[in-house]
């Protein structure tokens, strides 16, 4: 029997998958629930394993192309005696690299579609692997069985192959060069407003090197320009307000030697704001609203590549900002390697997205699709206030604005949020630690 390996779909987003790289070879052996190509939808690479057994007779979309969800990118026959006939029935393919042939077949093998599973954390005893080190143990025959990962919940990355297999740095692998996309209006790394949290941008590809040049967007920044044409596609409005952060940043002060973050901090009161506004963290559906049981916070970072994506605080509003601050590190970390599962991205209930490291005094994010609300959050500086008396003082603000889906939400709903958002932040910030 031959089996057609179908280009899966890793997230309710994807519509075509490109090969990262295939970990069997045509003609080589494929156990059930074994690994044997690593595929990047629009948000992550993720390892696919096989459903059957049988032998990787051919690969009909080599490493590096594109498939459309659904189409055949191998076959997989049953017997060593069925490879030939799978190579003749997949020779007409494009891209297609064939094994050599050995035995010859029967004259006709039925074909049947074969099943792929995704796995991403490849945990339950056993390695969790990128696909770089993949890749590299394979070119260094090095047994990733022996190996100890370093990486996030000792996930093997490419420094630990290496470390084993003696090389202080292989050769580095030439990647073809990427053009970021036109800045999306919600992108934002993970840091705080205040300087003291912010972060390093990301290095941008010199503009000489490719002026002049056409070049392809990656998968996830077409997957942004997806989102966004269907997100203008919504009525929303824009409110704005400005945040004392004096006693936010004090407190930041104080736990930040514990691993707490600023972008933990905000997304904790964002959170517990919302507890009052439930209908900011809801969305519309046609001709309804749905209210979200839970509350799950996201938070936009910049991908070095280009694009964005959104790794999500679940239950933001129940956890404590310590634990917070360590899921958001472990996400972000995860991002940065295209190792976020989809639940870990796509269920967000409401987005932040920070500029404030850039020195941006303010700006409008685009809402995101399926959600009725984003804030936008600039950079918190020092500014000369009159106080009631006329007094005149030195104080640390930040300027937010939300922007809002108008078919559920209205003006008043969204100033009321912000004003009890900023009484927590300037008053009571002390609460977000307990």
């Amino acid at each position: 029997m031959i089996r057609e390996v179908f280009m899966p779909a890793l997230s309710s987003t994807m519509t075509e998958g490109k090969i990262v790289s295939w970990v069997k070879s045509a003609g080589d052996k494929v156990e059930k629930g074994e690994t044997v190509v690593v595929v990047e939808s629009d948000k992550a690479d993720m390892d696919v394993e096989s459903f059957y057994e049988g032998y990787l007779a051919i690969i009909i979309v080599p490493a590096g192309e594109v498939a459309p969800v659904g189409a055949a990118i191998a076959l997989v026959a049953e017997t060593e005696a069925e490879i030939a006939t799978a190579q003749q029935q997949g020779a007409g393919a494009p891209s297609a690299a064939a094994a050599p042939a050995p035995s010859p077949a029967p004259a006709s093998a039925p074909t049947t579609s074969v099943g792929l599973q995704q796995n991403v954390s490849r945990q339950n005893g056993r390695s969790v692997v990128s696909p770089r080190a993949r890749k590299l143990a394979k070119e260094f025959k090095v047994d990733l069985n022996s190996i100890k990962g370093s990486g996030p919940n000792g996930r093997i990355v490419a420094e630990d192959v290496e470390a084993a297999a003696g090389k202080a740095q292989p050769a580095p692998v030439q990647q073809p060069v990427t053009v970021p996309a036109a800045p999306a209006p919600a992108p934002a790394a993970p840091a705080a407003p205040a300087p003291a949290a912010a972060k390093p941008a990301p290095t941008p590809v010199p503009a000489v090197a490719l002026s002049g040049q056409t070049v392809p967007m990656n998968a996830l920044q077409n997957a942004v320009v997806r989102n966004m044409e269907a997100s203008l596609s919504v009525p929303s409005f824009r409110v704005g307000y400005t945040i004392t952060t004096d006693n936010l940043d004090k407190l930041y002060k104080q736990i930040k030697s514990k691993g707490v973050t600023m972008t933990a901090m905000l997304a904790k009161a964002v959170a517990v704001t919302l507890q009052k506004h439930p209908l900011l963290n809801a969305s519309y559906v046609e001709s309804a609203i749905q209210y979200r049981a839970d509350i799950n916070v996201a938070v936009a970072v910049a991908m070095d590549g280009g694009g964005l994506i959104t790794p999500v605080l679940q239950n933001a509003d129940r956890l404590d900002i310590y634990s917070l601050s360590r899921t958001w590190k472990d996400l972000v970390d995860r991002a940065r390697t295209k190792q976020l599962k989809p639940d870990e991205y796509s269920t967000g209930t409401f987005t932040l997205s920070n500029l404030g490291m850039f020195g941006v005094d303010k700006f409008d994010a685009i809402l995101p699709p399926n959600q009725g609300s984003i804030l936008a959050i600039g950079s918190s500086r020092p500014q000369v206030v009159a106080n009631e008396e006329g007094l005149m003082g030195v104080k640390r603000q930040m300027q937010v604005n939300i922007t809002c889906d108008h078919r559920i939400i209205y003006g008043a709903d969204a100033a009321s949020f912000l004003q009890d958002l900023a009484k927590l932040i300037e008053t009571n910030p002390q609460s977000l630690t307990l």
